[in-house]
Formats: structure tokens, C-alpha cells, sequence
């Protein structure tokens, strides 16, 4: 009897698949690294805090 033919489709869609996946986690791992060296988020001090607090919770007239 003769062979079925496999099909090239499945493994190639998984192979973008995996390929997208990775792509997007070696971009997250490249931007936390910039973040972390950058300070983007750095520690707030009680009083700035306390500002943001406030302005957050008063409304714009």
C-alpha cells in the first residue's frame, strides 16, 4: 500500500506560532531590562505619595 502524503501545513503554522511566541517574550525580557537600568518606576517617597494620592481622588472642575 502506498504512503499518505504528510502535511507540510500543520508544522509550519506551528513553527510561525513558536516563533512569534519567542519573539514576543525576548521583547518583553529586552524592555523590563531597559525599564529596570532606566528607573522608569522608581520608589515614590511618602509625600509624593501622598500627592498623587490627592490628585487622583479630586475631581477636574
Amino acid at each position: 500500500m502506498a504512503e499518505k502524503p504528510k502535511s507540510v501545513l500543520l508544522p509550519m503554522v506551528a513553527a510561525a506560532v513558536f516563533a512569534g511566541l519567542g519573539k514576543m517574550v525576548l521583547q518583553k525580557i529586552k524592555a523590563d531590562r531597559a525599564a529596570k537600568q532606566n528607573r522608569v518606576a522608581g520608589p515614590v517617597d511618602e509625600k509624593t505619595r501622598q500627592w498623587i494620592s490627592d490628585v487622583v481622588r479630586t475631581p477636574r472642575q
